[in-house]
């Protein structure tokens, strides 16, 4: 059986687009909701390979279910951080709460002596927190202001999700990293110019430090990494090198073999959602690769 997702949310992609395709290994970026968690998120089985992606939410429970036999609801404040390597096929279902569904998803593009690693999954209970009188920041991959997060990477990056108290934050940063910075509550601005929610402002390497104003309690989320060199071709949910590796994917995800016996890239599992989503028909010219500026 067949069966295309089902999101009944709002979710708005900051990256990639046509003028900046990365930033540091981060090749995209998910914000979603605001909404009701009931029925917000319903994603059945489909394919990844060579990248990560990273779940973390403000709000809501999502379960995450995949091909090596993971099964995980995640909660705010934790991480879900699946490496899809050579290939692996997933889920995901919000669970209804009280409250809303919040959160962001993020791609991590694996370098070329990576991508094919064996797939894993991990959960983090517990992000790495920083606090000071006007500021927490929980890091939730790579390390920044000298804490380290437990989750695994293949490149030198960093995720974190900050709260300012209203007034003016310096933010020490690495001036060999590239950054995003995301609104996700609040008013602030940075270097007079007004974050917008669910806007990614860039930030080129170079800079040791960021200087942020809160007119209100605020929260932000700030990634960055050493920029990514390799030239990427991304294809719905595949990241490769090539045309012909992105349509050798797509045939082994949509063989009917497969779907009978898992014997392939990607598995198969069982959950409440039950089906899987097609990969779409190819486009009719040849996918080219991309390095971090289009």
């Amino acid at each position: 059986m067949k069966l295309n997702t089902r999101v009944n949310i709002e979710v708005r992609r900051t990256i990639p687009h046509k003028q900046l395709r990365t930033i540091g290994a981060f090749c995209f970026v998910d914000y979603f909701g605001p909404t009701d968690q009931t029925d917000a998120m319903v994603v059945a089985a489909h394919p990844h390979t060579g990248l990560q992606t990273v779940t973390w939410l403000f709000e809501g429970e999502v379960e995450h279910r995949d091909s090596i036999g993971s099964i995980q609801t995640i909660k705010p404040g934790q991480l879900n951080l699946m490496t899809a390597g050579r290939g692996i096929s997933h889920s995901e279902i919000s669970r209804k709460t009280d409250g809303n569904l919040h959160g962001i998803q993020l791609w991590v593009a694996l370098d070329d002596s990576s991508r094919k690693t064996d797939p894993e999954f991990e959960h983090i209970e517990q992000s790495e927190i920083v606090e000071t009188d006007s500021m927490k920041a929980r890091v939730f991959m790579g390390s920044m202001l000298g804490v380290e997060s437990k989750a695994k990477i293949f490149s030198d990056l960093v995720a974190a999700e900050i709260d300012l108290e209203p007034g003016e934050h310096e933010i020490a940063l690495n001036p060999e990293f590239e950054y995003g910075l995301l609104l996700i509550d609040g008013d602030a601005f940075v270097s007079a110019e007004t974050l917008n929610q669910a806007d990614l402002m860039y930030f080129p390497k170079g800079d040791a430090s960021m200087q942020i104003t809160a007119n209100s309690k605020a929260k932000v989320v700030l990634i960055g990494g050493v920029p990514f060199e390799e030239r990427l071709v991304m294809w719905w949910n595949f990241i490769a090198r090539s045309h012909q590796e992105i349509q050798n994917m797509r045939e082994m995800w949509n063989d009917e073999h497969h779907r009978m016996t898992g014997d392939d890239n990607f598995g198969v599992f069982k959950d409440d959602i039950g089906g899987w989503i097609p990969a779409p028909d190819m486009p009719n010219l040849e996918l080219k690769s991309r390095g971090q500026l289009g």
